[in-house]
C-alpha cells in the first residue's frame, strides 16, 4: 500500500553535509512512523533514526546524535534526513522505511517493525 524512494545520496567530503529525501505513495503516510536505517558493507543493517506520525518525536542512534536531523512534511508524503559534519564511518547505503502499524511508535529502532522499504541512496563520505 506504500512505496518509499530515497534521493540525495552522493559522494562528500569528511565535515561535509548532506539532505536524503524519502518521498512516499499513498494516502496514509502521515498515520506511520518513519525511520532512517543504514547499512554498509559487512555490517548489519543499523537504526539511525525514527519520527513519529506527527513528526512530535524523534530518535537517534547514539552515533549520529547532534549531526543527523529526521524530519517530516506529512502535505508532500515526504520524509527528510539532513546529515551534517559526516564522518567516513557514515559511509553506507541509507534507506528509509515505514512503520508497520499506524500510530504505533514502539520498538521504532528495530527492523522488523518496519513493513516498508525504499530501493536505498549511497552515501559516501570521503576523508
Amino acid at each position: 500500500q506504500v512505496q518509499l524512494a530515497e534521493s540525495g545520496g552522493g559522494l562528500v567530503q569528511a565535515g561535509g553535509s548532506l539532505r536524503l529525501s524519502c518521498a512516499a505513495s499513498g494516502r496514509t503516510f502521515g498515520a506511520y512512523t518513519m525511520g532512517w536505517f543504514r547499512q554498509a558493507p559487512g555490517k548489519e543493517r543499523e537504526f539511525v533514526a525514527a519520527i513519529s506520525s506527527g513528526g512530535g518525536s524523534t530518535n537517534y542512534a547514539d552515533s549520529v546524535k547532534g549531526r543527523f536531523t529526521i524530519s517530516r512534511d506529512n502535505a508532500k508524503n515526504t520524509v527528510y534526513l539532513q546529515m551534517n559534519s559526516l564522518k567516513p564511518e557514515d559511509t553506507a547505503a541509507y534507506y528509509c522505511a515505514g512503520g508497520k502499524r499506524p500510530l504505533d511508535y514502539r520498538n521504532y529502532n528495530l527492523p522488523y517493525q518496519y513493513a516498508y522499504w525504499g530501493q536505498g541512496t549511497q552515501v559516501t563520505v570521503s576523508s
